[in-house]
């Protein structure tokens, strides 16, 4: 007896996925829910379990190819030598299927008429549109000839490239930082992904930054004296960013223009704070989403922000989990910058980057109103705004209230 492995349907929207890496081989035995293979999506890297214990008997789809949802991509059998997959089987998509008749001629005002007739989902053909692409001129390698993403982006490549052969290539390494200088490697997927999207922003949104310095010593001294006592009641590290998550929904509060999004001629203003947290992974960067965060107590800020970085670099995470952000937060001071200026995720307006806490000579006012200059803890923090809908006016009075909140911090931590 055997059991097909499909490639999951990881979300409504989700209607193909590319298989980046087989962690078994043909001849491995596996164990139920054990982790088999990690594939690619427009939301998200997953990690995807066994459906069954056995033997992995064949693999039918080979790292780096791209296939519809519900494909089977391997089998798996009961370790007996059976080795024949069930009879209802798909056969896997090949290079060479057959592509749908060539049709006539169109006009060209009738594009959008003959992409419905072409076998392609929703999302591959706004990705026709984007790049202007005619989806009949394309040999579809999906099942019974469907057009996948994948063939749209290698038409793209194809068209826009040099007829010179192609120079030798290596497979890309496990981390980009591997690859040897000279060497031409191929983006994966979610390098792709990200490659689009960023151009897509910065072709959407009217980009302005503004910088504001803030003095973290309450805060760096109050965690300092908590996080021990915090780590052995909740079970989880404190750290700085529900600091910078609460401080973002309290200026939103007071200007919900920067938790809005854009809809055509107007502008959507969101009923709840959902956080987006971008996360650096060791092949690209992704960005979860904490809902409803401005529900959240600074406890349930650090458990949601914890929970979906640990989803994240373990390719846990779901297509919902990185869906529906109306204000996102970035960390590159993690990595020792002093400030960053951040794309915007779409389809946020406003988006807020986190440089590193550093001592600093600050000058320094009392009560009294005399200066000093004292050692102080430091952090820069920059707000990358859509012109279109905010006014540096606005976008500074934001950061202000975000400034006031880190230096006068009152909210019990727990």
């Amino acid at each position: 007896m055997s059991t097909e492995v499909v490639m999951p349907q990881m979300g409504e929207s989700i209607f193909e996925g590319t298989i980046t890496k087989w962690l078994k081989k043909a001849g491995d035995k596996v164990q139920r829910d054990e982790p088999l293979f990690e594939i690619s999506t427009d939301k998200v890297d997953a990690e995807i379990p066994a459906p069954a214990s056995g033997v992995l008997q064949e693999i039918k789809v080979a790292e780096g190819n791209t296939v519809q949802v519900n494909t089977v991509v391997g089998v798996i059998g009961d370790g007996d030598g059976a080795t024949a997959p069930a009879p209802s089987a798909p056969a896997p998509p090949k290079k060479e299927a057959q592509a749908p008749p060539p049709a006539a001629a169109p006009a060209p005002s009738t594009q959008a008429e003959d992409e419905s007739d072409v076998r392609s989902s929703p999302l591959v053909r706004k990705l026709a549109r984007e790049h202007s692409v005619d989806l009949n001129q394309i040999q579809g390698t999906g099942t019974g000839g469907r057009i996948t993403k994948q063939d749209v982006l290698d038409f793209v490549e194809h068209r826009t490239s040099a007829p010179a052969p192609a120079p030798a290539s290596r497979p890309a390494p496990a981390h980009p930082a591997a690859a040897i200088p000279g060497d031409l490697v191929p983006m994966s997927q979610m390098r792709r992904i990200i490659a689009q999207r960023m151009i897509e922003s910065r072709r959407t949104s009217a980009h302005v930054h503004c910088m504001f310095e803030v003095d973290m010593t309450r805060i760096v001294n109050l965690r300092n004296k908590l996080k021990n006592g915090f780590e052995q009641r909740h079970g989880a590290r404190l750290t700085f960013m529900p600091f910078f998550v609460r401080a973002a929904i309290v200026a939103l509060q007071h200007y919900p223009i920067a938790n809005a999004s854009v809809e055509g001629d107007s502008i959507r203003y969101h009923q709840h704070v959902n956080a987006g947290i971008a996360v650096a992974l060791d092949n690209g960067l992704i960005v979860p989403v904490l809902k409803n965060a401005d529900e959240l107590n600074f406890l349930g800020l650090q458990r949601g922000i914890t929970d979906l970085g640990d989803r994240a670099r373990t390719k846990k995470l779901m297509p919902q989990d990185v869906e529906g952000a109306t204000f996102t937060i970035t960390n590159p001071g993690q990595f020792g910058a002093v400030f960053g200026l951040p794309i915007i995720n779409q389809p946020n307006v406003a988006i807020m980057g986190v440089g590193g806490i550093t001592k600093q000579p600050l000058v320094v006012t009392d009560k009294d109103g005399a200066d000093s200059i004292a050692i102080r803890s430091v952090v820069h923090l920059t707000l990358g705004y859509d012109h279109r809908v905010l006014d540096g006016a606005v976008a500074d009075q934001f950061m202000v209230v975000v400034k006031k909140t880190l230096e006068t911090w009152s909210e019990e931590v727990g």
